[in-house]
């Protein structure tokens, strides 16, 4: 039997970690879908025991009232801003992109503003289910990165590139930046999704998750050369193999939907779920054990590798 690790957060799905200033911030997907919560703490082991905040609740019905998915807290020129993912009770997989905005220096008491769902400068944009986006900047521009399907059967999630003109705005069209194109990429549904950017060294990369929330589901990754111009799809360079897979000696089954972040010593680290069981009763989307785990990332040839036994917060 495989040992069970210790998960850094139970039961929270699609981390996301924040080291900003002197303060370490969480947040996730709660099991219920139905709200935004956000940790502080003054460590990054702090964020185990530390209180939970909610600083936004799905609406009653309408936009933003299903599936609240996928959370990411960004400060921004000073402001503090939340992306996230949700659907509509009256359809429920209406998935569209929204985005808070923080009145207040404090995220944890607020007040949140709701900016409503990210501005595109394409019709195109978001035009179908769309979820898990993330924002970056580099070289002086910002990015971002989301999921969103193709209204074709069977439908195809693919993640699409646009500069930003405001944390808000995107400025530029879409780019498609890639398909499943792999056998990996494609079990049970053809999906990639969760992007998650990472700049070291002279290259950029772009992890993201693959294929349905069974074992099946890993993690796939892009490159570029950090001084490219990432709107060119020809600087992008994929992965043809996961880089992080189901670990069943370690306990570690349908590993994903990560972030990055870095630890005090300027480390390269990496917070991600996964179940710690492969045979699911239900609906895996509803099945409440996506926990959180944190890693550090080793180097080998300037390139990440993700590994079981880099966990962190094994006590």
């Amino acid at each position: 039997m495989p040992k069970t690790k210790t998960p850094f957060i139970p039961q929270r799905a699609d981390p996301y970690v924040l080291h900003e200033g002197d303060k370490w911030y969480f947040t996730a997907s709660v099991p219920a879908y139905d709200c935004i919560a956000l940790r502080c703490a003054d460590t990054l082991a702090g964020l185990r025991d530390a209180e939970e905040t909610v600083i936004w609740r799905a609406h009653a019905h309408g936009p933003m009232s299903k599936h609240i998915w996928a959370p990411e807290i960004h400060r921004i020129d000073g402001t503090w801003y939340v992306y996230f993912a949700a659907g509509e009770q009256e359809d429920i997989w209406k998935i569209r992109p929204w985005v808070l905005r923080c009145e207040g220096d404090n995220p944890l008491t607020g007040p949140w503003t709701e900016m409503g769902m990210l501005k595109a400068c394409d019709p195109f944009s978001f035009h179908d289910f769309s979820l898990d986006m993330t924002t970056f900047a580099h070289r002086g521009k910002r990015y971002c990165v989301w999921a969103e399907k193709v209204a074709v059967d069977p439908k195809i999630s693919n993640l699409y590139i646009a500069q930003m003109r405001s944390p808000t705005e995107l400025a530029t069209p879409q780019m498609l930046l890639t398909s499943p194109t792999y056998a990996w990429e494609r079990y049970g549904f053809w999906v990639n999704e969760g992007p998650a950017f990472l700049a070291e060294g002279e290259r950029v990369f772009l992890t993201y998750s693959a294929s349905d929330t069974s074992a099946a589901y890993c993690m796939g990754m892009l490159w570029a050369d950090a001084d490219a111009d990432l709107m060119d799809i020809a600087a992008w360079h994929k992965l043809n193999r996961p880089v992080f897979t189901t670990d069943e000696e370690k306990g570690i089954y349908g590993p994903g939907h990560n972030s990055f972040f870095r630890d005090d010593a300027g480390r390269a680290c990496m917070a991600f779920h996964a179940r710690p069981y492969r045979d699911i009763i239900g609906d895996p989307l509803y099945d409440p054990n996506r926990h959180a785990f944190v890693m550090a990332l080793d180097w080998k040839d300037g390139m990440p590798v993700f590994s079981a036994d880099a966990l962190l917060m094994q006590e």
